[in-house]
């Protein structure tokens, strides 16, 4: 399908100004760009869960969304999501509903990866006909950076503190990619946001207008969270894609397309330095923090290049 950017970018908004998102957030950029690869004839109703984004875009009676909206508690985003698609599926059977529907849930990595990780993949097993974009900004950060599943090893976050005893969080991020690639989804895809915003809107049209349950996983910068001066917001997202701690890549049917190679693959630490989260891995004794972040790294890179052939 020919995809033109200048067009997509020219369509109207459907997730409005005015919201009250911090500065430099990636979550209004993240739906702007999710929004508009909705085409403009079709109507959508979107699932939110509880999270920074609920909090700032809908505030009754004010809202910044132009479609339907359902704000839905942390853990269920995708039993209600899929409670809409059956409705309004059985709604055509009756006749009752002519418009042509897109269901979409959304929410950060706590409401995904950990909390509303059951109804996730309970809708992602039935195979209900929605697309669920995850904004992974790393952390529960709507209630203080607590560390998630989502959280990398050894950044700091308020309850994995970096101190004496302590280099930050102890385990590595959760895969929550390869394991919706595991429910044999027809359609899932990382990507990010400003290091090549081309690939984000070609990934969420093909994810919304993809038969089946779909999965998009979009890394999402937070300044306060991570640390970095909010005007970096481009930077951090094409550092974490070149340095391969975020691949972006799409799998359609179980085969796998990576959809970016980086010129120069840059060391981790070029991804870390700028961030606040990091700035105790630098300190002398800690070097090993950054050879083991850069080992893990290089591993997933190659299983994954494994995987795209």
């Amino acid at each position: 399908m020919a995809y033109n950017l200048k067009e997509e970018m020219s369509k109207p908004e459907r997730f409005a100004a005015g919201h009250r998102l911090c500065a430099g957030c990636g979550a209004g950029i993240t739906c702007r760009a999710m929004m508009r690869a909705v085409n403009p004839e079709d109507k959508a109703v979107i699932c939110n869960a509880t999270s920074c984004l609920e909090v700032s875009s809908f505030q009754y009676p004010y809202t910044a969304w132009e479609d339907s909206y359902i704000h839905v508690a942390f853990e269920n985003t995708s039993a209600v999501a899929s409670g809409v698609e059956t409705a309004i599926k059985a709604m055509k059977k009756k006749g009752k509903l002519g418009d042509n529907f897109k269901v979409i849930g959304i929410g950060g990595d706590g409401g995904t990866y950990d909390i509303g990780f059951q109804s996730l993949s309970g809708a992602m097993e039935r195979g209900h006909d929605y697309t669920y974009f995850c904004y992974d900004n790393n952390a529960y950060m709507n209630t203080g950076t607590q560390r998630s599943s989502a959280t990398p090893r050894f950044a700091n976050a308020t309850t994995t503190p970096a101190g004496i005893e302590s280099v930050g969080k102890k385990q590595n991020q959760k895969d929550l990619t390869q394991i919706i690639v595991a429910h044999g989804s027809p359609y899932v895809a990382q990507t990010t946001l400003l290091g090549n915003f081309k690939d984000f809107h070609q990934k969420a049209h093909k994810a919304i207008y993809t038969e089946g349950p779909t999965f998009v996983n979009v890394l999402c910068p937070c300044p306060r969270g991570w640390g970095y001066p909010a005007e970096m917001l481009p930077e951090i997202t094409k550092l974490a894609v070149d340095t391969c701690v975020w691949p972006m890549y799409e799998v359609e049917n179980g085969e796998y397309h990576l959809t970016y190679m980086p010129k120069k693959k840059l060391p981790v630490e070029e991804f870390m330095r700028p961030q606040a989260r990091f700035k105790h891995c630098f300190k002398p004794g800690n070097e090993w923090t950054l050879e083991a972040a850069q080992e893990y790294v290089d591993q997933k890179w190659e299983e994954l290049l494994a995987k795209c052939k």
